[in-house]
């Protein structure tokens, strides 16, 4: 299944969508229709929260012969929010392709290497993204994206996946000149809007295995990143062991798990074309549709 928050108009509620093939389906206002004794959950947060057997409920419901066109609308007629709650933990791991960590001159990592970002720098697709006035230096990447379905502490990597919900699109946008501004990363990493994911999330089961999906970036058309989520130094199933030994893991929480070659940062200085307003950057992952965002300047108020 294809999962989606989203609004028909900027002010409305956030609504609870299965992507299908005719369009997206508003979970709440079928299953009401539908009339049905049982209960399913109704938005993204109770799906993420329900047990395995709520899950299949609902999954049963949304597989169901049941005529959805009612309360079915054109992707075309949503406004995509963020595939994961705002209250997620945002966990990302840095330098974790082969190629990308040769391209940046660093030395493959021995462990994962974690940093984070928080619920303000979500956005959905769609959504237009803000350069801070002295951000000189953004950059993209592409990255794949864990959301975690169920509590996980010092979970095996053999079972590591049985904790995943599902997989979404991920932009780890990157002001590199506030980055390395101190030896932390956080201030060029948790800007406002810069971690776009979506548009949709995608259950584990429809991903299968998620170390071998081709990802790439398409900026104003050209791709800029092209490989394979098996270029990745430490797995899924890896990273989601490896945290859990520190960190529990909660329903919702996104894991981003690395960049692969071809980002700004690693091309020579002379052809280091940074992202500017008006830029379109698409991130698309094999069986997890694309996710498509505008850089844009703040807006500067008048003075009166």
């Amino acid at each position: 299944m294809k999962l989606v928050n989203y609004k028909v108009n900027s002010n409305d509620p956030s609504k609870f969508g299965v992507k299908t093939d005719s369009g997206i389906v508003d979970i709440a206002k079928a299953w009401k229709a539908a009339n049905e004794s049982y209960s399913i959950p109704l938005t993204l947060e109770e799906w993420l929260q329900a047990d395995e057997n709520s899950k299949k409920l609902f999954q049963d419901f949304v597989h169901s012969n049941k005529d959805f066109s009612t309360f079915t609308l054109a992707e075309n007629q949503v406004q995509y929010g963020p595939c994961v709650p705002k209250s997620a933990k945002i966990i990302c791991v840095g330098l974790n392709y082969r190629k990308h960590a040769e391209e940046s001159n660093m030395e493959p990592p021995k462990t994962p290497v974690l940093f984070n970002k928080y619920g303000n720098s979500l956005a959905g697709h769609g959504d237009k993204v803000e350069i801070p006035a002295d951000a000189k230096q953004v950059d993209f990447e592409a990255e794949l994206g864990i959301v975690i379905g169920k509590k996980a502490k010092n979970v095996s990597r053999e079972r590591a996946l049985d904790y995943v919900a599902g997989y979404c699109n991920a932009n780890d946008l990157s002001a590199r000149d506030l980055q390395f501004r101190t030896n932390q990363w956080l201030l060029g990493k948790a800007i406002d809007g810069f971690c776009p994911v979506g548009p949709y999330l995608v259950t584990a089961e429809e991903v299968g295995n998620p170390n071998q999906l081709k990802i790439e970036t398409i900026v104003n058309g050209k791709v800029r990143q092209s490989s394979n989520t098996a270029d990745m130094i430490f797995y899924c199933d890896e990273i989601i062991s490896y945290i859990s030994n520190y960190i529990t893991l909660e329903p919702g929480d996104l894991i981003i798990t690395g960049t692969p070659e071809g980002v700004i940062l690693g091309l020579p200085e002379h052809e280091q074309d940074w992202l500017s307003a008006g830029d379109e950057i698409t991130i698309r992952i094999e069986k997890l549709g694309e996710l498509t965002n505008q850089m844009t300047l703040p807006l500067v108020k008048k003075m009166k």
